[in-house]
Parts: structure tokens; sequence; C-alpha cells
């Protein structure tokens, strides 16, 4: 069932629809005397998809999929579309006057329409092929999705590939403006993978046609014809996030329109920008504020770079990038005391692990992430992450869910995350400081208690493994 909400100081201008179900359109049509209403009604305040009541008609659009709790109990049929200017019956809809009314009446008016409907039968869930029970028939697509990503392209590791399709989901997700409007780019809308030879050639995408290069082949396939390029990607970050152990389960929704357009430069944050420049960036692509920015910033936890320093293959920003642990938000607190590789780069400064042997390649640390480890609006949630590994995957899956549906209404998109596949088990080990580090080495911004740690033994600096599970080669 639907539920109606009527806004609470405003006359009737807001009503609010909640839905079970698939979209649908609602219209009130309804006529007032013209001098009982302003000539610009005011607008209720709502984060809810709604339109308002105008000098002689009511127009309200419903595209919404969770329920909301009642105010007034009044329930509309979810299961078909109606038209609430007509009369609903078994029968079928049926042409209906209505009288004029006067504003101090419109209320009841409405209520009495929404409240004489008939109901009819609720959606019913779908059960996959393999016993997943999903509200949409669109959902059981990902399954196999989910097996060929995990099994061809990812190889059942938590290594490059799968860190690249991350990066893939919020390089795509973040290019879009508010201020400079919807021609400046779609959001997560798979513009990356829909026009492969113009946003993947900007600067801030360096490498990132990796990634593209390697999810294309799945979307040409015609092996899943119903799977858009915008939802190919974040259900391919989503996968890819669930092989390394520690990490949540990340939610889904699936039914992104394709993009019709490329996004155009200048709108991927880089390492060299500001603390300043990178919160204008993200409350102008979404609202996204600090937290939220940290928050996603888990995500380099399993982070490599290749082209930060061009002369380094896949150098770690922590000493276990192969884990989804804390490991990041400590190790970008201690004192830098080298480079792994060349100096002078653009967005990176020192770090506090640069040690390179063979493959085996040091810690790269970013400009951007030692700034917004130091910045007073971020260094306490910054910090609070520290050996809090369910604090830190609960607050990375809530800030990916916001990112994986910048540019469309969440409502409007099918909730797929049964399908999502279960992540691999974390490891449970704390926080520790590497081999040869101590709290001494803790530039320390938050006037919070920092942790205590034990640091690991062994009589050198830490050495990051090139490949997952110390292999000897790893092309994943």
């Amino acid at each position: 069932m639907a539920t109606v909400t009527f806004s609470p100081g405003c006359l009737v201008e807001c009503v609010h629809v909640k839905m079970a179900g698939r979209a649908y359109r609602y219209t009130l049509d309804l006529e007032f005397e013209e001098s009982s209403y302003p000539a610009e009604p005011p607008r209720c305040q709502s984060s809810l998809p709604l339109f308002f009541v105008l000098k002689r008609h009511a127009y309200l659009v419903a595209k919404t999929t969770r329920l909301v709790q009642a105010s007034t109990g009044h329930k509309i049929p979810s299961s078909i579309p109606l038209t609430l200017s007509t009369q609903v019956r078994k029968g079928g809809l049926q042409p209906y006057k209505y009288p004029k009314f006067t504003s101090s009446t419109l209320l009841q008016f409405i209520a009495l329409a929404l409240s004489t409907t008939v109901s009819a039968a609720p959606s019913k869930n779908i059960r996959c092929s393999d016993g997943t029970v999903v509200p949409d028939s669109i959902c059981c697509d990902f399954i196999p999705l989910a097996q060929d990503l995990t099994e061809t392209l990812f190889e059942n590791q938590c290594g490059e590939t799968a860190h690249e399709v991350l990066r893939l989901s919020f390089h795509d997700a973040i290019a879009i403006s508010q201020s400079l409007g919807p021609s400046a780019g779609g959001g997560a809308d798979g513009s990356m993978l829909i026009f492969p030879d113009v946003e993947p050639n900007f600067a801030a995408n360096l490498g990132i046609s990796d990634s593209v290069n390697d999810l294309a082949p799945f979307l040409a396939s015609g092996k899943f014809p119903t799977i858009t390029a915008g939802d190919m990607i974040q259900f391919g970050a989503t996968v890819a996030v669930g092989l390394c152990p520690g990490a949540p389960q990340l939610e889904f929704r699936a039914g992104r329109p394709n993009a019709t357009a490329p996004a155009v430069d200048g709108l991927i944050p880089e390492p060299q920008n500001t603390v300043d420049e990178i919160l204008a960036r993200f409350q102008d692509a979404a609202n996204l504020n600090a937290e939220d920015i940290v928050s996603l910033l888990v995500s380099h936890t399993v982070a490599r770079a290749d082209h930060v320093d061009p002369t380094l293959d896949a150098a770690p920003f922590d000493s276990t990038p192969f884990t989804f642990d804390s490991q990041f938000f400590l190790e970008t607190l201690l004192t830098g005391v080298g480079f792994p590789g060349t100096t002078n780069n653009t967005g990176e400064v020192s770090s506090p692990l640069p040690l390179t042997v063979g493959e085996n390649v040091g810690e790269l640390r970013l400009q951007s992430d030692f700034e917004l480890a130091r910045d007073p609006r971020t260094a306490c949630f910054w910090q609070s992450m520290i050996n809090q590994e369910a604090l830190m995957a609960a607050r990375f899956k809530a800030a990916m869910a916001k990112m994986a549906v910048i540019g469309h209404n969440a409502n409007d998109l099918v909730d797929c995350s049964a399908v999502v596949p279960k992540p691999v088990p974390a490891l449970n080990k704390p926080a520790t400081f590497p081999a040869t580090k101590t709290k001494a080495d803790v530039q320390q911004a938050c006037p919070e208690p920092f942790p205590n740690l034990t640091t690991d033994r062994a009589p050198r600096e830490t050495e990051i493994p090139h490949c997952p599970d110390n292999e000897a080669t790893c092309t994943s």
C-alpha cells in the first residue's frame, strides 16, 4: 500500500506520497476559488519528490518506493497507476465532475478522494532461479553478472582490478554539478562506459581506461541486456568491495538510465586540491559534507595509485592494501620520512613507509589525504575511524549508498541489495603501528585521546606486498 501524508504548516500544496513497488504518477485535478489562494503559493520544506498546488490545479507526482509513516491514515493502491481526477471503480476509471472548492475545504476533499479509492492487490516479491527473493525481476539479472565479475574479472581477489573498478564508480558518480546545471554531467549514469573516448581522457581520470576496458566487454556481451552502463559500474563496485576481507555488504539499486552525454572536465577532485576545494566540490556535486567525504575515503584502505608517481606501479595508500581495515586512517597521521619513488610529484607528500623492494612498492601518501587527516573540520572524524572497523564499514556503506545514486532519485530505482554477494569475512586483526613506528610518530590533529595501539614486531620498516596473500605474481 502507498501512504499519503499532508504537510503541517501548509494548506495542501505539499502532499507527500510514498509507494511500494514501481514508480507511478498521481494527478489531482482540482479547482477552487481564485480569491482563496495566493498567486504564488509558498513551497513546503521537504526532501520528498513533490509538486505543489498552483493557482487553478493541483498536480502530484509520486515516484518513490518505500513507505513513509502516515499522519492521516489515508491510503491509495500502489500496484496500478491511477489518475485521481477520476473516480476509481473496479470496472475501470470513470469521469467525475468536481465542484469548486475554497481553500478551507480543499484538504478535506483530497482526503475523501484518496480514502475512497479501491484497494488493488499488493505487489509480490520475485524469487530468482537461485532462490534469492527480490522486489523486481530485474534484480535477478545481476546474479549471473556477479558470478561472472567475481570469477572472470576479479579472479576472486581484492586485487588491482577490484581496486580500479571501485575507483571508477566514484569518478563516474561525482561528475555532476548543481551550479553548472544538468549539461555538466549526470552523476552515476555510466557516461564513462558510454563515452570511453571522452571522460577517461581527462587528466583527473588518468588510468581509469583500464577499468573502463575491463567492464566494457560485459556491457557489450549481450548476456546482460537489461543492465545499463550506470548499473554495471555501481554493481561492479559492490562486487569488488565484497572481495576485500572486512568490507561491508553494500547496497545496490538498479534502473539508472544510460547517459546521453559525457560529463565536462574539471569535476573530479584531485590529490593536489586544497581541503576547501574538496569540500566545495562534494557540496556542489550532491550536498555531501565533510563526514561523507571521509567516509568515502575509507575506499583508500584498498586503493593503490599508478600515475601519481609515473615510475611506480600500484603504489599502496597503506600497509594492508588487500584488507578492508583502518590502517589507512592511522598511517596517514604518521610523520613522513621519504618517498617510495621519485620526489616532487604533483599531489604527493612524504610517506611514513616509503621502503620499496623490487615489485613491493612502498606506501604513497596523497597530499589530499594528508591534509584532510589534519584539517580541524575533519581531523576528529578521521581519527575516530582508527581501530573501529565496524564504524568504518558502516559509514562507508552509508556514504557509498549516497554516492551510487548521485544524479538520480533513489526512490525511482529498484532496491536489488539482496543480490549483492556476501562479503569475504574480516580478518579481525586490530590496528597496529607498523614495525619501527610508535605513538611518537603520530602527528595528532584532534584533541580527543588517541587510541592505544601496539607495534608490529619486525627488525626493519614494513615491506608492503605487491600481490594479495603474498603471492609471487598476480594479474588481477
